[in-house]
């Protein structure tokens, strides 16, 4: 499938779909696509650089009351006492909701594509009763400020998190009950991968590099591991004294085993300082060839297709291998990987998830939607999209939601983006209303059939559809009547109402749902 202009590859991957402008921007940024593309890189790769006031504005305005609390008021005022369950999810509640208004209207869109990444790399259910009332944590101060940054860093960052902590139980693992749950997805997950796993043979039956260390694991490493990871805790007893503790990572060196250990074939000696078995694990875990290979492979089908190229996941893994103590290191991958020859070439390969399907139609119709706790088209909004099937932080088991296309394209999913999308463009019944005024955004030269199609499939695609669906859409809008004559959309019922659903037309074609 050929792959349309280098803009709309950039601003589906790198982005969560073109705002109105976004595209026109692109195009002057240089001379040639090369150009553009490589100023746009460097660009949202620095998103300090990048002016985000209307994102933060509409935050501020959102009335949120948990975003900006440290982690510990977090845990009094959500966990302690058991409040009640409003009360303790608002946090998370607001998580999701501050998610989708920068995912919708902040500038540095790369910065959100890859939180929303990092997220379902090292995936945590947000809704358990420990989890929701510290998540706030989890987002802002754990998974965003290292999404750009250095592996190791935030590796150690996820592992020392209170929810995470939480959410495979490694707050509760010690010497006399050490506990596999983080350990196993630590490896199989979060650094190795499966694809590195050898099963329940005997270690020294692993083949090995230069330097004995095994290429991958079996299950004797990873008991090994939760060895290291004992004593890896939370302050506070909440299954037993829920008013105790500030919920902050707490090192319990007497839950700790002492003991030698061995992972991956590195011998650890017996009786070391405090956390540094622990750490020295995350340390070979993230230099590890097997590391780097599986995270550029993950990154490679999240930024260009579901099975990318095994030269541009090589080139990627060795750049993240190299530069493993880069404080910039996965800026430097996910730069290869955006300035590829396969990034600009491949289309078609990946389909927009629910997430992607909900942001980009808010994004394409220049919606001003509120995003507000208690705010009636927000609530409606809410279950809407909970019925797509990704409900945002809802993904139960620890291997995040799938992110290949078969996993998307079944009925559910996409007849409830559907439903959600025509709920967007519906025609505005009420001053409460949020939702895109298709009408006010139709330019005054564009009256007739063909020429209100034309407008609306520049604005949503990007490009022009394929005659087919084109001839369609236009047929549609016409309704038996000459294309090129004027309509009444400024004055009749009728015809506003049929533009309304001309844009849902649009966001169900292929063309909108590739990427």
């Amino acid at each position: 499938m050929e792959a349309p202009p280098v803009g709309v590859v950039a601003f589906n991957r790198m982005a969560f779909g073109p705002r109105p402008g976004d595209l026109d921007a692109f195009e002057a940024l240089g001379g040639t696509d090369e150009a553009r593309l490589l100023a746009f890189v460097d660009q949202q790769l620095a998103p300090e650089s990048i002016d985000d006031s209307e994102a933060e504005a509409r935050i501020a305005a959102s009335g949120f009351t948990t975003i900006n609390k440290s982690l510990s008021q977090l845990w009094v005022d959500h966990a302690v006492g058991d409040p009640d369950w409003e009360v303790r999810i608002r946090p998370v509640v607001e998580t999701q909701l501050s998610t989708f208004v920068r995912a919708v209207y902040s500038r540095r869109q790369l910065l959100q594509v890859l939180a929303d990444f990092w997220h379902n790399h090292f995936n945590v259910y947000g809704w358990d009763f420990w989890e929701a009332p510290v998540f706030v944590h989890y987002d802002r101060d754990v998974i965003r400020p290292n999404v750009m940054g250095n592996f190791r860093t935030m590796l150690e960052a996820v592992a020392k998190s209170t929810d995470m902590l939480f959410y495979l139980d490694n707050w509760q693992s010690s010497k006399d009950g050490p506990n596999e749950n983080f350990a196993r997805e630590l490896l199989e997950l979060h650094t190795l991968g499966s694809e590195n796993y050898f099963g329940a043979i005997p270690r020294n039956q692993v083949p090995t590099d230069g330097d004995g260390i095994a290429v991958g694991f079996v299950d004797e490493d990873v008991f090994s591991v939760a060895r290291c990871l004992t004593g890896w805790s939370v302050d506070g007893d909440p299954w037993w004294d829920p008013t105790t503790g500030n919920g902050i990572y707490l090192y319990r060196h007497d839950w700790h085993d002492l003991a030698a250990k061995n992972v991956l074939g590195l011998d650890l000696p017996a009786n070391q300082p405090a956390e540094k078995d622990g750490r020295d694990v995350l340390d070979l875990l993230a230099a590890h060839p097997g590391t780097g290979r599986y995270i550029a492979r993950k990154l490679c089908s999240r930024l260009i297709g579901d099975q990318p190229p095994d030269g541009i996941v090589d080139a990627a893994a060795a750049v993240f291998t190299t530069q493993v103590d880069a404080p910039d290191q996965i800026a430097q991958v996910v730069r290869a990987i955006l300035l590829s020859d396969e990034f600009r070439s491949t289309w078609g390969d990946k389909v927009k998830r629910p997430f992607e399907i909900a942001v980009s139609t808010l994004r394409a119709g220049d919606a001003d939607f509120p995003f507000i706790e208690g705010n009636g088209d927000t609530d409606t909004f809410e279950w809407l999209y909970y019925n797509t099937g990704q409900y945002l932080f809802g993904w139960h088991p620890p291997n995040g939601y799938p992110d290949f296309k078969e996993a998307w394209i079944s009925s559910g999913p996409r007849v409830m983006g559907w439903r959600l999308t025509n709920w967007l463009i519906d025609v505005q019944d009420s001053a409460d209303t949020y939702r895109m005024d298709a009408v006010s955004q139709t330019p005054p030269q564009a009256r007739s059939a063909r020429a209100i199609t034309e407008f609306w499939v520049d604005r949503i695609l990007g490009r022009p559809a394929t005659s087919e669906t084109s001839e369609e859409l236009i047929d549609f809008m016409a309704q038996g009547r000459n294309p090129d004559f004027d309509l009444p959309l400024d004055t009749d019922v009728g015809t506003q109402e049929r533009l309304q659903t001309l844009l849902g037309l649009i966001f169900m074609t292929p063309e909108f749902l590739w990427r």
